[in-house]
């Protein structure tokens, strides 16, 4: 028996056994509102969602093609968009996640008005935005299956066979979150209160950092500082608890280190024997050799191989790490992480250079052979000028002639068309697939790209709406290609929920609905994609 046809019979068994009052309830209605409403709660999403994941990490260890994708979505209206399109253009989102970034939240999901990304949005505002993030997306499948249902009450009995078949295969538009947690917003059990918050919003997957909690900066801003391992993998166990206590047994952690861009720590790590994990830590520092005839008052010293060290404390009351130790605390706090509870790392970089990247995955699978990467290719780098500069040094290797090219100017518009621009488009081309078979990136993300593109698309629009163009500026930059390229959205109002109204009147009142979906309804003029 087809799923459809399962539902309907479910639905008729319940009806039949309150038949005194329930007569004017339809089994078929029943088992559509249903269909269209598979999730109950945020738990049944992060269990679906959490199984996916781990599937799609079991197939990446046996082939690292099969690598994952993400966008970080501000607005649940955004994240729905970006799964209807991708349906629509490659048929399936199997391995599309969302990314939910804080820094999209600080910047404009905070009650406080516009943040930069330094753990001062509100606590809350992330929990919030994944279920709204659910509730948009939840939405898309009721609408997409309510055409369906509208198309198979109209259909001939051949025409029937092959929608039941779309229903009864219906790919919903759920996908897994990766949701950041910044560094925990405060103490363990701060952070342990945040993820349930989270995870019963629908998370499978968390994303922690090992920045000072509540004075973390953006990944890419300068001022960054670490803390040491144990008080970081106590946050991980405290995530952990979290998923285990809601029944979210296979919830995946996402250990982040910011160690290569972060020269500072706030605290001394405690040790207790030589070449400990606290004593690793402390290693790094930037200490002077100093005689106890020279202590002054305050000073902080160190025992270091019998040896007395004074680290280097700054006004701000912070230590320093030595120059150049970037890389190697960044190995040690991932295979520190993996082995402590984390399934996946995220090594947060200044560039986007394989190469860099892979020397330091290649030092942590010696550890840890399985080990993946999460690789946020984010909108600060200057994809551009990297590219170029990185073609520019292998063609000054191979001992090319480069006399035409200026190192320092290589964003010039006048290098677009040259050999050595059109080389380096296409290794950002394929960045994707060579990271995830040469460095062990399993998920590729962009943290904030629909940040910029809604400042992109309204300035274009603006700049005409407003302009010489004038309304020909939206007609013909705006709906006449949404009408041609098939976007979803250009029938506002049934993606707004105006159809799927219409089926719940008729359920609820009968032949009294009123529906808006008559003759006089404008989007009528686009009848051609009502179910695009």
């Amino acid at each position: 028996m087809s799923k459809y046809n399962k539902s309907i019979e479910d639905a008729s068994s319940i009806l039949s056994s309150n038949t005194t009052n329930w007569s004017s309830i339809n089994a078929t209605y029943v088992a559509r509102m249903r269909l269209q409403n598979q999730f109950k709660t945020g738990i049944d999403i992060a269990k679906y969602t959490a199984s996916i994941m781990r599937k799609d990490m079991d197939e990446y260890d046996k082939n690292t093609s099969a690598y994952t994708q993400s966008l970080g979505c501000w607005h649940g209206f955004i994240g729905q968009q970006k799964l209807i399109s991708i349906k629509k253009h490659f048929g399936t989102n199997k391995k599309k996640y969302l990314y939910l970034s804080g820094w999209m939240i600080a910047a404009l999901r905070s009650q406080f008005g516009p943040l930069p990304d330094q753990s001062m949005h509100e606590k809350t505002s992330v929990a919030s935005l994944i279920s709204e993030l659910y509730t948009f997306l939840k939405q898309a499948d009721a609408r997409e299956l309510g055409g369906l249902f509208r198309d198979l009450d109209n259909a001939n009995d051949k025409e029937k066979i092959d929608i039941q078949n779309k229903i009864n295969n219906y790919e919903t538009h759920i996908v897994p979150i990766i949701a950041d947690i910044d560094a925990g917003f405060g103490n363990e059990e701060a952070t342990y209160l945040m993820a349930k918050q989270m995870i019963e919003a629908g998370a499978c997957a968390i994303q922690i950092e090992n920045q000072v909690s509540d004075e973390k900066q953006c990944g890419h801003q300068d001022g960054k500082v670490t803390v040491p391992h144990a008080e970081f993998l106590a946050k991980i166990n405290a995530v952990r608890y979290a998923f285990l206590e809601l029944g979210v047994d296979d919830g995946i952690i996402v250990a982040r280190t910011d160690s290569l861009g972060a020269g500072l720590t706030a605290r001394l790590a405690i040790t207790n024997e030589e070449g400990d994990l606290g004593d690793k830590y402390n290693s790094f520092l930037d200490v002077d050799e100093i005689d106890e005839s020279n202590m002054k008052h305050g000073d902080v010293m160190m025992n270091r191989k019998g040896k007395i060290v004074k680290p280097k404390r700054l006004p701000s009351n912070l230590y320093q790490f030595k120059k150049g130790t970037g890389e190697a605390r960044c190995i040690l706090d991932s295979i520190t992480s993996l082995q402590n509870g984390a399934d996946l790392i995220w090594i947060e970089t200044e560039k986007p250079h394989i190469g860099q990247i892979a020397s330091m995955m290649n030092e942590i699978k010696k550890v840890i052979p399985n080990a993946k990467l999460v690789y946020n290719n984010s909108p600060s780098f200057n994809w551009t000028l990297n590219f170029r500069q990185q073609v520019f040094d292998q063609m000054d290797k191979n001992g090319d002639d480069l006399s035409q090219y200026d190192r320092e100017d290589l964003m010039n518009e006048k290098y677009d068309n040259s050999d050595l621009a059109i080389i380096a488009d296409d290794k950002i081309r394929t960045f994707q697939s060579d990271a995830s078979k040469e460095a062990g990136i399993f998920h590729h993300l962009i943290t904030l790209p629909t940040y910029h593109t809604a400042a992109l698309s309204t300035d274009n629009l603006a700049k005409e709406y407003f302009g010489s163009e004038g309304m020909l500026g939206y007609v013909a930059n705006v709906q006449r290609k949404e009408i041609r390229e098939g976007i979803a959205c250009v029938k506002h109002q049934n993606m707004s929920g105006s159809d799927m109204g219409d089926d719940h009147k008729e359920y609820f009142a009968g032949e009294a609905a009123l529906k808006a979906a008559g003759k006089d309804n404008t989007m009528n003029q686009l009848l051609s994609l009502i179910h695009i």
